[in-house]
């Protein structure tokens, strides 16, 4: 059995002596005696490290794959308007409730004059309220119309 010193290793496997001593720190090429190794079993082990190392990186290419045909599959489902962004649901949600607010708030302009005129009587008023509510609800249930943009009117209510 013939021993041979890490520079004779790294010869052998096509890299520095520097790397022969890190791989026999990291525990891949153990040393017959201190400073020595035996070469075949040396090659051996090496030639393992190395497929285990490409079994690593091909098991992190197949992932990689994976996920850019997962965004692949995302991107076409956003363009087919399967999927939406949150700017673009954010945007139609604050617009809604824009337009809701609009339709509320111009409520007592609309109806002071009629409930004005009842002179006090509760049940008419409430009757009145009842119908202007639910017709700007039953507006705001067509989506088209509850989603479009809201016109900013200048009110400073909040």
């Amino acid at each position: 059995m013939t021993l041979y010193t890490s520079k004779a290793v790294a010869a052998w496997l096509g890299v520095t002596d520097r790397r022969v001593r890190q791989l026999r720190d990291e525990g891949v090429l153990p040393e017959t005696q201190p400073g020595l190794w035996e070469l075949r079993p040396t090659v051996t082990r090496y030639i393992t490290y190395l497929r285990k190392g490409s079994d690593d990186l091909n098991a992190e290419r197949t992932k990689l794959t994976a996920e850019k045909r997962k965004a692949a599959e995302r991107e076409n489902r956003i363009r087919e308007g399967e999927y939406h962004s949150a700017t673009d649901i954010e945007r139609a949600v604050k617009s809604l409730c824009l337009n809701i607010r609009g339709r509320l708030l111009s409520l007592p302009a609309k109806l002071a004059p009629e409930l004005a005129a009842m002179g006090g009587k509760r049940e008419q008023i409430f009757d009145a309220l009842r119908s202007a509510i639910r017709e700007a609800l039953e507006e705001l249930s067509d989506p088209k119309v509850a989603l479009q943009k809201a016109e900013d009117d200048g009110d400073a209510e909040t």
